[in-house]
């Protein structure tokens, strides 16, 4: 069987099985995407993200982290919403609702994408006698730059991948393979002299078109970074509890794109600006019942619930300060940090000097004092 007549079959197997866009690259090393890495890493701008430094090595080229690979495919899932997400970012502020990122707002789609590959993975094997090794953002691989190799879009200056056909809204996932096979053209630079993904960002986190600083990204801060969020990125959060479509949503290839067909991909009701009250309730299990089989349930209660109380005290709602009041009392200082500063947002000064009466004297976390000490009263 001709490289061509295996790449036809396993492109339609693929769209068979759900994926949307599909490409074939080879496995040589990209100089390119390995010096832009090295470059991100060499100026701390992966923040709290030590497995892109540990890794680093093994990520710049495809034959690292698996020697016996003859070709790398690289697959596509729309995830597209029915609307643009930033359309509702004000209202969802006086809502006293909190914005989950699109692509989390149902299943987990590491698990919706890794059942697919497996069933390709194991056809493949069986129909070529090929071996083969399957990745959804689980593996040391630079999935935007093989994607891109592969004809599926380009890194805009957001640094995310852009579509033609399916515009911000494709997930990624990769399939290695023994076999050595016909490489897709790869996709070229279309963003132009366009740069308004840079220009909306709200926190200022790309210092040059094409360069991210994830210290500053609201999705890092809000998923990956562990710690307390510095002051001068909380106003800017907004209501943002979990992720950021800003540059996404601004980007004109959109135009192109559709909603996804796909059910595991469309927003469940209450995860789409849910209120910020009922979030402030849940306890652990409770918040592990909720968010069970979503991608939110990997940052645990503590970092999520340190997210709700910035959008709770941007949310100008002074009515939350029941539910945030308890929350002085939480085991974990990232809590009660958060719960001083939204207070300090939502209560008039002499309500809050009598809370900070009651509670300061008695705080042992230096971090939590110095939020009693130096309360945000701005509106």
């Amino acid at each position: 069987m001709t490289s061509n007549a295996i790449v036809d079959q396993i492109r339609e197997k693929a769209l068979a099985e759900g994926f949307d866009a599909i490409g074939f690259s080879s496995p040589d090393p990209d100089e390119k995407a390995a010096g832009r890495l090295e470059a991100f890493l060499r100026q701390g701008f992966h923040g709290d993200m030590g497995w892109l430094e540990s890794k680093a090595e093994r990520r710049k080229s495809p034959t690292a982290l698996w020697p016996e690979v003859g070709t790398v495919i690289a697959l596509g899932a729309n995830y597209g919403p029915d609307h643009n997400p930033i359309d509702r970012l004000e209202s969802l502020r006086h809502e006293a609702r909190g914005n989950i990122s699109v692509y989390a707002r149902n299943l987990d789609y590491h698990d919706v994408l890794k059942k697919r590959l497996k069933v390709i993975g194991r056809w493949m094997c069986d129909t070529f006698d090929c071996e083969v090794k399957v990745f959804v953002d689980t593996a040391p691989v630079l999935e935007k730059p093989i994607a891109q190799r592969a004809g599926l879009g380009w890194q805009g200056k957001h640094t995310n991948l852009v579509s033609r056909a399916f515009g911000s809204w494709l997930f990624l996932a990769e399939i290695y393979t023994t076999l050595t096979l016909a490489p897709t053209a790869p996709e070229n630079d279309h963003c132009g002299t366009c740069r308004q993904c840079v220009d909306i960002c709200p926190t200022n986190a790309f210092p040059a078109p094409y360069r991210l600083d994830a210290r500053r990204c609201i999705s890092y801060l809000t998923i990956e970074h562990k710690g307390h969020i510095a002051a001068e990125f909380r106003k800017p959060m907004g209501t943002r509890i979990y992720g950021c479509d800003d540059c996404l949503s601004v980007c004109p290839w959109n135009k192109f794109a559709r909603a996804s067909k796909e059910p595991a991909f469309a927003a469940r009701a209450d995860l789409e600006g849910p209120e910020l009250r009922d979030l402030l309730r849940l306890d652990d299990t409770a918040f592990r019942e909720f968010f069970r089989k979503s991608p939110v349930k990997r940052t645990g209660r503590a970092r999520f619930l340190r997210n709700t109380l910035i959008a709770a005290g941007n949310s100008g709602d002074a009515s939350l300060s029941p539910d945030i009041k308890p929350l002085l009392d939480d085991p974990l200082p990232l809590v009660r940090a958060m719960a001083v500063w939204a207070l300090g947002r939502l209560l008039e000064r002499a309500e809050f000097n009598e809370l900070s009466e009651q509670y300061e004297a008695s705080e042992t976390d230096p971090t939590v004092r110095a939020e009693w000490q130096s309360p945000d009263f701005s509106r």
